[in-house]
């Protein structure tokens, strides 16, 4: 067992161990060390990413959960580059990003094309699978759930410190119909206090990303694709995305403007659906 800088990944992996001791054996976190004969302390500790499993470690827990060799090979397949500082996967795993998030204290992102899933109304966040048509038509509903349930975190009482910048330019895609656009800008017009737009003309911000920070583990750098999740922990990339904010930070509408330019997105499309600043040149 290594002690080493745990990630995203290696939480939810060792979140997925924890679950399949408790739907597999009978035994609460300390039995298990007792059948294992480790100290209770390494249970803990595997379970909730914090150090790295021998294979040896791995091949014995997931025997005494009742588990075959095929499924400890797939898993330690998965399991042998979670400690990464960089990974990528693919985005149809539902199970990190969320766990990231609900862990998360502060959420900073910048979004250029499309609403942040945090603040995505399930209207918009369906329209963008069925639109981009790469997903499975049986998945869509799965995914779109999931985007929603990830939402709840916004809700907590003890809700992470959030900032979202958003280029005007997703604004202005032509996502849906009038009535789609319009319910997500006035979701987005009733969350300006942790909402600030990037005017069009700021051409400037090529790539979105988001950064989490948590109250003990290492801060996260997080962008996507249609293809790929990457998850960045490297101190020079949170520098970098740090250096970003701070420029989006000078340059963005404060949430007053924000507010007004969001009232000007709805009216238009109020007085014409059909042609307007809503859709692009």
């Amino acid at each position: 067992m290594t002690a080493i800088m745990s990630t995203p990944y290696s939480r939810d992996l060792g979140d997925e161990l924890r679950h399949l001791r408790e739907t597999s054996t009978q035994f609460n976190g300390r039995a298990m060390a007792v059948q294992l004969g480790w100290d209770p302390s390494k249970v803990s500790d595997i379970e909730l990413g914090k150090v790295r499993a021998s294979e040896v470690d791995l091949v014995q827990y997931l025997a005494t959960c009742g588990k075959n060799i095929e499924f400890a090979n797939e898993f330690r397949s998965r399991y042998y580059n979670a400690f990464d500082l960089f990974f990528a996967q693919l985005p149809d795993n539902l199970r990190t990003l969320a766990m990231m998030e609900a862990m998360a204290t502060k959420i900073v992102s910048f979004d250029i094309l499309t609403v942040h899933g945090l603040l995505q109304t399930e209207s918009y966040a369906r329209e963008l699978f069925v639109d981009s048509q790469i997903e499975l038509p049986e998945d869509i509903e799965k995914f779109v759930q999931a985007r929603i349930e990830r939402q709840a975190v916004l809700r907590r009482r003890n809700r992470p410190e959030c900032t979202f910048y958003l280029h005007e330019l997703a604004l202005r895609m032509r996502l849906g119909d009038a009535a789609l656009r319009e319910d997500q800008y006035l979701r987005l017009l009733f969350n300006t206090h942790i909402l600030r737009i990037v005017p069009a003309h700021l051409a400037q911000f090529r790539s979105a990303v988001t950064l989490y920070e948590f109250g003990k583990a290492a801060p996260v750098v997080y962008s996507d694709s249609d293809t790929a999740e990457v998850y960045a922990q490297s101190s020079l990339v949170v520098a970098r995305t740090r250096r970003l904010f701070e420029r989006l930070d000078a340059v963005a509408l404060d949430a007053e403007q924000s507010k007004r330019l969001l009232a000007d997105y709805v009216s238009g499309l109020r007085e014409d659906p059909h042609v307007g600043r809503t859709d692009l040149a």
